[in-house]
C-alpha cells in the first residue's frame, strides 16, 4: 500500500508542475506583429516590401525589377508580377499605393487584441465613384 501512496505523490507533482507551467504560459500574451499605413509600389524599398504579409525577398526583388522598367499605374498592376494573383492581391490591397510617402510600420500586438482597421490606401478611387 505504500507503493500506491509514492505513485499518488508522484501524479500530483506531475500536475501541480502542469498547472504552474500552464499558468505561467498564460501570463506572458501571445505577440504577433500589426501592420499600419501603405506602401508605395513605385518608390518603397526592398526591406519595406518584405514587410508585407506573403511578400518575402525574392517577391520584394520581383517588384523592384518591375518597377524599374514599368512603373506601377495602379495597384492592381501588381498582377502583371510572377507570383502575384488574384488572392494575394486582394490580401495585400489595402496596405498598397502607387503614389505618396510609403508610410508602412509593424507593431507587436497581444494575439487576443482586435486588429486596427486598415486605412483606405491612396491612388483608388471610392467603389460608386
Amino acid at each position: 500500500m505504500k507503493h500506491t501512496g509514492t505513485k499518488a505523490m508522484g501524479w500530483v507533482a506531475v500536475v501541480v508542475l502542469a498547472l504552474s507551467a500552464g499558468s505561467a504560459l498564460a501570463g506572458k500574451p501571445v505577440m504577433k506583429k500589426q501592420l499600419s499605413g501603405v506602401v508605395n509600389l513605385n518608390t518603397a524599398s526592398a526591406q519595406q516590401l518584405d514587410l508585407l504579409p506573403g511578400i518575402g525577398e525574392k517577391a520584394a526583388k520581383r517588384i523592384i525589377e518591375h518597377r524599374s522598367k514599368t512603373p506601377f499605374a495602379k495597384v492592381d498592376d501588381l498582377k502583371k508580377v510572377k507570383g502575384f494573383g488574384a488572392k494575394k492581391l486582394e490580401k495585400l490591397k489595402a496596405f498598397l499605393t502607387t503614389s505618396g510617402p510609403t508610410t508602412v510600420a509593424v507593431k507587436k500586438v497581444a494575439a487576443d487584441a482586435k486588429p486596427e482597421p486598415a486605412p483606405a490606401a491612396q491612388g483608388r478611387r471610392p467603389p460608386g465613384r
